[in-house]
């Protein structure tokens, strides 16, 4: 997952980026309001941590303006502000979720797995050179043919197109589409992509998937040329 992280005690942001790194995520963190509506708004991230209390604009205010932009971005609240009237601003707002200080990393986990699944509502197509995804309708098309996925096959290909350029790495991969299962096997993603990669490069020398050895998988931005 891309995480984005808007948290002021630094000490607290580092050690959950250095966690959520180790396990293949790739972590953003902003100290203050401003700074993580302005990450929020001009970059694609796949879930938000949201700290309350914060400088410059505190976290509901950073959540007004994200809804009222009809932003679709996933957020995890997490605040020492545990009063039964904060939980419901917080939630009435827009977060998803909502995760009191202290807690354990387990839970942090969990949470942020469970709001990351709902991942946001977008309508938009997804298109990667004559690829063509429409999250809202569920269909698939390249070159204008249309193409019959599984649900896992889908799931996995939107997540590859909407981290088109970037480098997923096995195990990023992996938790986003089975953190459900955690006895999913080795091969199981290569299988998948094996299968996807079947579908949708039908009469092609080359795939849209590359292969990143050693590491994982990236969607080719503009396609093969």
């Amino acid at each position: 997952m891309h995480i984005l992280i808007v948290e002021d005690k630094r000490s607290l942001a580092k050690t959950l980026k250095t966690s959520l790194e180790e396990k293949g995520h790739t972590v953003v963190l902003a100290f203050d309001g401003l700074e993580g509506l302005s990450h929020a708004e001009t970059d694609h991230f796949d879930v938000m941590v949201l700290d309350i209390m914060l400088p410059g604009i505190d976290g509901f205010e950073v959540i007004r303006r994200l809804r009222k932009g009809k932003h679709p971005l996933p957020v995890l609240a997490l605040t020492a502000r545990d009063t039964v009237g904060d939980i419901v601003a917080a939630l009435d707002l827009g977060v998803d979720d909502y995760l009191t200080k202290p807690f354990s990393m387990v839970e942090f986990m969990a949470r942020l797995r469970a709001v990351a699944r709902k991942g946001p509502v977008q309508n938009v197509k997804l298109e990667v050179a004559d690829l063509v995804l429409d999250p809202a309708s569920g269909q698939v098309s390249r070159s204008g043919l249309p193409l019959s996925l599984t649900r896992t096959q889908f799931v996995l290909l939107e997540y590859l197109m909407r981290r088109a350029g970037h480098v997923l790495t096995r195990d990023a991969i992996i938790e986003r589409i089975w953190s459900d299962n955690p006895d999913i096997e080795a091969n199981t993603l290569e299988v998948f992509i094996r299968t996807l990669r079947s579908k949708i490069d039908v009469d092609r020398d080359e795939s849209v998937i590359k292969t990143v050895r050693g590491v994982g998988y990236r969607m080719d931005a503009e396609g093969p040329r």
